[in-house]
């Protein structure tokens, strides 16, 4: 997979990723493709399925909106599994974990910071990925 991974030209921007290593890294290219085709970082989270639902009025509470999930689960599984890269090694001077903890300590509960923390590292993703292709 690694090989394979390696000859796409945003190869070295993912590798470049906290938490990111070879086998991470080629299922981030693989789950989510080339990014050009994406117009914006909303929809490399909407392509992961940590979205929000659409909020249609009447038998909703706003209080309980969970995800979309309307991604690819084998994406989110993806990203929880770096997240907990950051967790276990605790990076002060990243920002995806600043933020996470920054949650963290706000008393968020779990699902909701990792999914923060999650589209962070997306919009980051999706920012450096970019400027290699670009």
């Amino acid at each position: 997979m690694d090989n394979l991974a390696s000859q796409f030209p945003e190869y070295e921007a993912v590798m470049d990723l906290y938490g990111v290593g070879h086998v991470f890294g080629a299922q981030l290219i693989a789950e989510i493709g080339d990014v050009r085709r994406l117009k914006s970082a909303k929809s490399a989270v909407a392509l992961a399925g940590i979205d929000p639902p659409p909020n249609q009025s009447g038998a909703n509470d706003p209080k309980s909106r969970s995800i979309s999930k309307r991604g690819s689960p084998a994406l989110r599984k993806t990203l929880f599994q770096i997240m907990a890269v950051y967790i276990q090694h605790r990076p002060s001077d990243e920002p995806v974990y600043q933020f996470l903890d920054k949650k963290r300590a706000e008393g968020k509960p779990y699902r909701v910071y990792m999914i923060a923390a999650v589209h962070k590292f997306l919009r980051i993703y999706y920012a450096r990925v970019m400027e290699t292709i670009a």
